[in-house]
């Protein structure tokens, strides 16, 4: 079947247009309608015409043509605002791409710009283009990322990442950035081919997204001369500003590890800034129960509690995002031309809908909760359970590093000597450090340490959900971590909790291993459990989900465990090598 080339073939522009004319009837029209005019920067009100995904007019007029089919939506009672976009969102955290664009639109978040890092790693080319191109049928609008940098020390990079694979990604219509740049310290230490792939990405008008914590004024106005566009890794409010500064777009944070918004919302009002336009918002991919209050509508409500003015509010989560990203001929206002993305709101003041229209499809009616989804078979696209080929044994389970890696928190592990003696098939409870295993997917090798900060009474826990999709296994108790990787295997893949020779709990992830076939709804359910377990067991800190993501990533500090051994991310050397099975 031959790809279209335009969103709307000629002749559904010459229907579009004879609507105008009154020779054809509209699908919808919202009547009456209070709507935010993103380019006045007034609520006006007027009629809204649709015609199947389009808004074909928004103004004062009222078709000259209705006929029986096409539906009348009187909008007295409601505050009409676009459909909402979250520019930087991960939708590998447990669940799915297609899972979470359904739960994010009930919330009004109709457009999401997603990572393609799982995709890239776990899936040929064709299987993940076929995949865009069916995420591209949903109500929802989904957009992609294409990484230049795989997060963590891979074992093949110049294969998973070769200059072909980039370019195939970045020439995909719904790619709109490269990025984001986890790997820029290579870049800045002279990696070409990353500023070759810069360069080509803006050749064909793709945004550059940073991942720059911490960074100097130096490192941020060099970054900016190498081509990066926007980050989403201030802190303070005088890192938004110093991004401001050198021309950047600030994506303004509010995660599950970096509940960062309403800090930086008074910092940056303290420091004067009062200009909105280059500010985004984003919820930065967290975990699904931290999304149990909403998406991006949530962010909205933060900005509207710390004084930032209504329609400013509004525009950071719509027309600033399009704007930036180069959609905003179809997304991000309420006007003519539009995707009918349509936010149905009580109040100015409350911007989680009781209506929602994507693509002019109805995604949430205030009477019925139950608008169907469309269902997709996951298969075609070489995505399923997970299968190991090979068994684990006890001799995988020996530890003799002298090093170990001590958790600071959620996320920044640091290298310490191991003085406990882990020749022994259990590890006391009266201290916090435990077993640590990767294992290679494929069977080939693992990299045997010791934890330490995790937990004092985790006993086996083992995680197929990780960067690259290889297998983690943590605990006090060889016998329970050797369990919950047999009932791992047995689901298809998860994260499973054992203890004293019973599985306590589990998160299946049937989707090669990384994601469930679950509704969010159900997932936040199963983690928020996950989570109390783990912490009813001595695990300290904000997100055991993160802390398991980030093992393996090397854009943080100071040493993780990855594909190619424990490695020192400040000096970027291998300390210890991983042992081949």
């Amino acid at each position: 079947m031959s790809k279209q080339r335009y969103r709307w073939k000629s002749y559904e522009l010459r229907e579009h247009a004879a609507i105008i004319d009154g020779k054809k009837s509209p699908t919808k029209v919202l009547t009456n309608a209070t709507y935010l005019h993103s380019y006045l920067r007034e609520w006006l009100k007027g009629n809204i015409w649709i015609y199947h995904d389009r808004i074909v007019y928004a103004g004062e007029r009222f078709p000259e043509r209705v006929d029986g089919q096409c539906e009348i939506i009187d909008c007295s009672g409601y505050v009409l605002v676009p459909g909402y976009i979250e520019p930087h969102a991960h939708p590998f955290q447990l669940y799915n791409p297609h899972s979470f664009a359904h739960y994010a639109a009930k919330y009004g978040t109709t457009t999401l710009i997603n990572d393609n890092l799982v995709l890239v790693l776990q899936l040929s080319d064709d299987k993940a283009f076929s995949f865009l191109e069916k995420m591209n049928t949903l109500p929802t609008s989904m957009y992609w990322w294409c990484r230049f940098d795989g997060q963590t020390e891979l074992e093949k990079e110049e294969e998973q990442l070769s200059n072909a694979r980039v370019k195939r990604w970045l020439e995909q219509e719904t790619v709109l950035q490269g990025g984001e740049l986890t790997g820029w310290p290579k870049l800045l230490a002279g990696d070409d081919l990353i500023l070759h792939w810069i360069q080509e990405a803006k050749r064909m008008r793709r945004k550059i997204e940073g991942h720059f914590p911490g960074a100097s004024e130096k490192t941020l106005t060099k970054m900016m001369l190498l081509g990066a566009d926007c980050d989403h890794e201030a802190m303070t409010g005088k890192e938004v500003y110093m991004r401001l500064l050198h021309g950047y777009t600030v994506s303004l944070r509010h995660s599950s590890i970096r509940p960062d918004l309403p800090a930086l919302l008074r910092e940056i009002k303290e420091i004067g800034i009062h200009e909105y336009d280059r500010l985004l918002l984003t919820t930065d991919g967290s975990p699904p129960s931290f999304y149990e209050a909403g998406i991006i509508d949530r962010l909205i409500r933060i900005a509207l509690e710390h004084g930032v003015p209504v329609i400013d509010a509004y525009n950071m989560a719509t027309i600033n995002v399009a704007r930036h990203y180069g959609i905003e001929h179809l997304h991000g206002s309420i006007a003519t031309g539009r995707v009918a993305n349509i936010n149905f709101l009580r109040a100015k003041e409350d911007p989680t809908p009781v209506q929602v229209l994507a693509k002019g499809q109805w995604i949430r009616r205030e009477e019925d909760q139950s608008v169907a989804w469309p269902a997709i078979s996951w298969s075609d696209y070489g995505i399923g359970p997970l299968r190991l080929s090979w068994s684990l044994s006890m001799d995988d389970l020996q530890f003799s590093m002298p090093m170990g890696m001590y958790m600071e928190n959620s996320v920044i592990m640091k290298p310490y000597s191991i003085s406990i003696d882990t020749s022994h098939d259990e590890l006391s409870a009266d201290h916090d450090e435990s077993f640590l295993v990767l294992l290679d997917r494929h069977g080939k090798w693992r990299v045997n340490t010791i934890l330490k900060g995790f937990s004092t009474g985790v006993r086996g826990l083992v995680s197929s959900y990780s960067t690259t999709g290889d297998i983690v296994l943590i605990g006090k108790s060889k016998r329970d971590m050797f369990l919950a990787f047999e009932r791992m295997c047995e689901i298809g893949g998860g994260i499973v909790l054992a203890e004293n020779g019973e599985i306590i709990h589990e998160v299946p992830l049937p989707l090669n291993g990384m994601m469930s076939e679950e509704s969010v709804e159900e997932l936040i359910r199963e983690e928020k459990r996950l989570v109390d377990l783990l912490k009813q067991r001595g695990y300290p800190f904000i997100d055991p989900i993160y802390s398991l993501f980030f093992l393996q990533s090397t854009h943080l500090p100071y040493v993780r465990i990855t594909q190619r051994g424990i490695y020192d991310v400040m000096n970027k050397t291998v300390l210890f090598p991983p042992i081949m099975r």
